[in-house]
């Protein structure tokens, strides 16, 4: 029997924070605007008390929060899966990357070029935004090169049963709309043992490379992971505002995303987290939104990684001081 437990972070309210959850202190950078208020923790397992801890302290841990936050959480050993808002829409900055590499396992089943493999590893461990477009367009209809149609990618979504992914059909790779449950369901498929979407050389190459993304984009998802848990990881950011002439909800704000993966050692986990909203006030340096963005997955990945594995010594990221360029077009 699987138990079901549900928490409101509204409800909690923001500073009501129990002693097993430590709220992460905003900084000064704390985006001044209204919270997300409709933002319900549903967590299931096999252990009762285990959802309803988690749904607690993971709707405790956003509550501390100004950004808004999506995610899609599950442990396979446990039975657990906790999801907040993870139906929402939010721009995948780079981690589309990790939807490319699996259409290209896809359509090549699992068997890369050298050439391919170059550009993959370096997709994935350096975050490389040319050779994202590069395998954008090899996986594109381009009937017309100003717009590349991503049908390949379509594809290999379509068998995946990502149905909640949206393309841009324009080349602009990193403005395509991902979920927290879609890209929760990528990371299962990479660390499953179904081979109906892509085999197990497919798989294990994906998670190879996600294992040796450099050491300052481990950031994110990874915090609080167990440190003898092999981590696999993919984090992507973006400040965009959709309205940036007038004053609007999002002017001038960050979007910072993550995904990962623990396997090994009877590890077998996959967590991904989805923000925006991440502010700028006026007149500070543009990093404080990353940087916000950026402590609001990792007190959420921390929270759920306490509870599931209590007796952990749990990993301490470390990130650069300033974001990378990570531009929101590539065509």
């Amino acid at each position: 029997m699987r138990w079901v437990s549900t928490f409101t972070a509204a409800a909690i309210g923001a500073g009501a924070v129990a002693g097993s959850v430590a709220a992460a202190t905003p900084s000064a950078a704390a985006p001044q605007r209204a919270k997300a208020v409709t933002s319900t923790v549903h967590c299931t397992s096999k252990d009762p008390e285990l959802a309803k801890k988690l749904s607690g302290d993971i709707s405790r841990a956003l509550a501390s929060r100004e950004s808004m936050a999506s995610l899609s959480f599950y442990d396979r050993p446990t039975e657990t899966r906790c999801t907040s808002d993870a139906a929402k829409k939010y721009d995948s900055a780079s981690v589309t990357k990790t939807i490319i590499l699996a259409a290209l396992l896809y359509q090549k089943s699992g068997t890369l070029t050298e050439a391919e493999d170059a550009l993959a590893r370096k997709m994935i461990t350096e975050s490389d935004n040319a050779s994202a477009t590069t395998l954008w367009k090899q996986l594109s209809d381009l009937t017309d090169p100003a717009k590349p149609n991503p049908v390949k990618i379509q594809e290999f979504l379509d068998k995946a049963g990502m149905n909640d992914t949206v393309l841009d059909k324009e080349g602009s790779w990193g403005l395509t709309q991902v979920t927290a449950d879609d890209q929760a369901k990528l990371l299962r498929l990479f660390s499953g043992d179904d081979d109906a979407v892509l085999g197990s050389k497919a798989r294990a190459y994906a998670l190879e490379l996600m294992n040796h993304v450099q050491s300052t984009q481990r950031w994110g998802a990874t915090a609080g992971a167990p440190l003898d848990s092999v981590i696999h990881v993919k984090n992507g950011w973006l400040q965009r505002s959709q309205n940036p002439d007038v004053e609007s909800f999002d002017k001038g704000d960050w979007k910072v995303n993550s995904m990962a993966v623990l396997t090994e050692k009877g590890y077998d986990s996959g967590l991904a987290i989805l923000t925006e909203n991440n502010r700028v006030p006026k007149g500070h340096p543009a990093n404080e939104g990353w940087d916000y963005g950026i402590e609001t997955i990792e007190t959420i990945s921390r929270t759920i990684y306490r509870n599931i594995y209590p007796d952990a010594e749990g990993y301490d990221p470390s990130r650069p001081t300033s974001p990378a360029t990570e531009p929101p077009t590539a065509k």
